[in-house]
């Protein structure tokens, strides 16, 4: 749910940047010198009324969404961001082996006998060679 409002505030956002941007800073509409900026379909008084309550009613929106957001996000206790990227060594904990079944815990198997040992680890691969490498004939 997070992700559909968090979706939904960014084009409310890219759509209140817009209708601002159209504005012209005295009131004209549309950024048209004339005040029929529209031709025959609003005049210029109306394409402002237009562009303000646009602008009022997507500030709402903003502003909504974004206290929905920090609400529904207000309990969670790790600090996450969209931008943040996963680190490899988080991602991929080396796997530990298993314990046998059959060991109590004063060491021996239920038969009275010291478990097995463990088959021994095979031993690490060398590092690959690193730099330039020099072509030869």
């Amino acid at each position: 749910m997070i992700a559909v409002l968090l979706i939904l505030h960014l084009f409310v956002t890219i759509a209140l940047i817009g209708v601002v941007l159209i504005q012209r800073s005295e009131g004209g509409g549309l950024g048209v010198g004339t005040s029929q900026g529209m031709g025959a379909f609003m005049s210029g008084r109306g394409t402002a009324n237009l562009l303000t309550r646009t602008t009022a009613v997507l500030a709402f929106i903003f502003f909504a969404l974004s206290l929905t957001l920090a609400l529904l996000n207000k309990g969670t206790s790790v600090q996450r961001s969209i931008l943040e990227v996963p680190s490899p060594a988080s991602s991929t904990a080396p796997a530990l082996p298993a314990a046998p079944s059959n060991i109590v815990p004063g060491g021996l198997t239920p038969g009275g006998s010291a478990p097995a040992p463990a088959p021994a680890a095979p031993a690490p691969a060398a590092p690959a060679p690193t730099g330039p490498t020099v072509p030869t004939r």
